[in-house]
Order: C-alpha cells, then structure tokens, then sequence
C-alpha cells in the first residue's frame, strides 16, 4: 500500500448473510478495510446453524469466529480481530436511519431492508468513510443502489473472463509430418523436442496434418505424447474426441483429480460412471452423489415420506445413466446381475453429498455430479477429505446453476478449473458436443 493510500479513508464493508454462508472467513479478506456485520444477519446465522449442508457449517464457523473474537472485545464498537487484520470489526446494532428508511420505501419487517437500513445507519455514522454494501443476493444489491447505497458483489474466489475458463485442450494445425508419424506408428513419443503449447500441464491435443489428424494426451509427469483412441469403457463408446480425452482421464491411475465441464447431454455423468464400473476392482467403493438444490427454495424436509423418498428425485439422474449402462448388456446377464450385486451391497453407493459427509475417503472413486452447484469451500472441503488411493472426479455445467447466490464465475467448479489447471494430478476437459438426442442439440443451439 503506497502512502497515499493509506492517507485515504478507510473503507467500511458491510456484510449480507449470503456473503457468510458462501464463505464464513469472509471478514478477513477486506486487506486494510473495516467490516461491519448487521446484527440481524446473527439472527439469520442462528436459523441456519444446525444442520449437515455447507451453509451449516459456514454459519457455524463463523459463529466460532465472532464467539473467540468477543472475548476481550464488546462487539457493538470497532475491535482489531486478530494481529493479522489491518482494518476494524464490529456488529452494527442500529438499524434506524434519520433519513432514507429501506422499510418506508420498500416494505416493513423484511430483514433485508433491514440490513439495508443498518448500512445507511453506517453511512450517516461515518460520512467520511464509503460504506459498501456486499452481498451475493442480486435484488438486495439493486436495492441499495436504488438508495444511494455502494453495493458489490462478494469477489473473493471469482474466476475473471470464464468466456475463457481453461478447456483442457487444444487442436494444433500443420504438426510435424515427422512426430505425426512416429506417433502414428509408436503410439507414445517424448514431447521434450515437440513445439506444443500448454506443456505446463496434463492437456489433450488434436494434432492435424493435411487431411489427417490424432488425438493425443500430454502427460507433465513423464514428457510423452501419446494416443487416445476412441475405445469402448464398460460398454460405453466415446462419440467425439472429447469423449475419449474424458476416459483418458477417468482411467488413467496417474491422475487422482478429474474435472469435465460441459452441457447438458455431452456425457459427462455417463462417462465418469462407466469408468468408474471399469475400475471397480481397483477401488474400495464408488461413491456417485451431487448437491441437493431444494426445490422452489424449499428444503427436502418439506417434501412426503422418509428420506429415501426425499432424496431419490434428486438422485434419479445417475440412477438413469446407471440404468443406460446396465441396458448395454442386454445380452449378458452375469454382468446385468454384478451391477445389481454392487448395488445392493453398496459397493455403488448414490446418496446426496450431505449424506457422504465425514465418509473415511481412502481407495474411492468419487463422483460429485452438479459440481457448479458448489462454493469454491465446498470443493476444496471435498478434496481436502481424500484419503490413499482416492480419485475425485467433478462433473457439471458452469452456465447451468440452481443455486441463487453462485454464477459461471464463483462457483466451485470454475474456481476448481482455473486453479488447479496446471497440477500434475489433475486434468480436465470441456465436452462441447452433445450426443443426447438431435432434438437435444436443437434446444441447446437454438433455444
């Protein structure tokens, strides 16, 4: 920080509930600013901290955060949090504004506008200071600005210009006649002397000369360049180049972090299920789950029955793609009765992600489905659990989120692509075909 910014008045953040729940250190990334927190977002904190969803455990998390910090401070005045922190915390009490009242405007009771109110109570207290309300929630930022109050977006964790979020693979024109042959012909090749761009990382290649072409995958672990053919995976048989850069990664025992973005009815779940099933004996388990995203804002403790029945809309997705599979062996029923064997003895396991959780991760193939449903926390929770000889593989499409507070730039799985792209663990690829139906190609290109 020069020294003319620190002869600028500090800032003061004020903090929505959304904000916390996305991600509850949230008060610490504000550098030298202050952050004030209404205390009706306490109250809305309290609503939420029971339970086994992430937003649970990050409105428990900060709860502790505050809880430690009160100690030896009164929270209704501003306190350093710890020796880290350059700028001041507090929980703002006052919610009555003398002039502009969000309640008189809009409508009385709601606790937005009343956290609305505790930031221009913060504006009138400090007109020196630019108060700025942060919030993931899109209608309760327009409300501010329709008061006169600075609103933003909570920015930590973003990815910048998803339009060019990391594909995961790259086609190359004119490639050398000589290495296209030698892999033509040897089927892997050292890539040390090769003039191929995104070296710095595992990465999938449409090598093109003249009128002929092959798809290759670069490994960063040992330099070679070899093959990927377009070859059946219990009973799946990849459709496009994309498809098999997907099983490449699926089965390749180097790889232990797998992502694949893509839209709807490119093959995402189908792909990483299959190859799942191929490597079965490998693993102790296969876990299939995704994000519950309940319905019309409703939890599932709205919907009839016991929770199997709650849960099983949700799940009924990649109980199909695992139908599909079984279907391919419509002639060979000892596998049709081994896939039925995995099932009932839960060595296949679906169940909501909620439901995995403080599962022992140790030789499991995990799938996490929906994985754009995900805050970046979440993701890197998932991770974080994985044990010995664990494969993780994220599947979703960053354009088609469910959740209100997340978009194609915080969400998890871009936040997971963009910073993981050049580990040598990981891999990733984009599936832009889709191979569902004609009609489903229709509805995405036109509609």
């Amino acid at each position: 920080m020069t020294k003319k910014d620190q002869q600028l008045p500090r800032k003061i953040f004020v903090l929505d509930t959304s904000v916390i729940l996305y991600d509850h250190d949230a008060i610490n990334s504000f550098q030298e600013h202050d952050v004030a927190v209404p205390a009706l977002v306490l109250e809305e904190l309290d609503n939420f901290k029971s339970g086994n969803d992430t937003r649970n455990f990050e409105a428990r998390n900060f709860i502790r955060i505050i809880d430690k910090a009160s100690k030896n401070n009164l929270l209704n005045t501003w306190f350093t949090l710890n020796k880290k922190s350059l700028g001041k915390f507090k929980i703002q009490i006052e919610e009555v504004p003398s002039q502009q009242n969000a309640e008189t405007l809009f409508s009385h009771g709601k606790f937005d506008n009343r956290i609305l109110n505790s930031a221009l109570v913060l504006k009138e207290e400090n007109p020196n200071h630019k108060v700025i309300l942060v919030a993931k929630d899109i209608c309760l930022r327009l409300k501010a600005k329709a008061l006169g109050l600075h609103a933003e977006d909570y920015e930590t964790g973003k990815v910048k210009n998803v339009e060019e979020l990391y594909s995961g693979k790259t086609i190359v024109n004119n490639f050398e006649i000589a290495a296209f042959e030698q892999l033509k012909k040897e089927y892997a090749i050292s890539a040390a002397a090769l003039n191929l761009p995104c070296k710095h990382a595992n990465h999938f290649y449409i090598l093109k000369n003249k009128r002929k072409e092959i798809a290759a995958f670069y490994s960063i672990n040992n330099n070679l360049l070899k093959q990927v053919k377009k070859e059946a995976v219990f009973g799946i048989k990849p459709r496009n180049a994309e498809q098999s850069f997907a099983i490449e990664a699926l089965l390749s025992p180097e790889i232990k972090l797998v992502t694949i973005q893509g839209n709807a009815g490119t093959g995402k779940t189908l792909l990483a299920l299959a190859s799942a099933l191929a490597q079965r004996r490998e693993y102790r388990q296969i876990y299939i789950t995704r994000p519950i995203v309940p319905l019309s804002n409703k939890d599932i403790g709205f919907l009839p029955g016991d929770v199997k029945s709650k849960v099983d809309p949700y799940m009924a997705p990649i109980w199909d793609n695992l139908k599909f599979i079984r279907e391919q062996f419509a002639n060979e029923e000892k596998t049709q009765l081994k896939i039925d064997e995995l099932v009932r003895t839960e060595k296949i396991e679906i169940a909501p992600l909620a439901f995995i959780r403080g599962r022992t991760l140790n030789k499991i193939f995990f799938i996490i489905d929906e994985a754009q449903n995900l805050t970046p926390h979440e993701i890197k929770t998932i991770i974080s659990r994985a044990g010995e000889d664990t494969k993780i593989v994220f599947t979703g499409d960053i354009y088609q989120i469910d959740t209100p507070y997340l978009d194609s730039e915080s969400n998890g799985l871009s936040y997971l692509i963009e910073n993981a792209k050049n580990h040598p663990l990981y891999a990733h690829i984009t599936l832009q075909k889709g191979e569902r139906s004609e009609l489903a190609d229709l509805a995405t290109a036109l509609l």
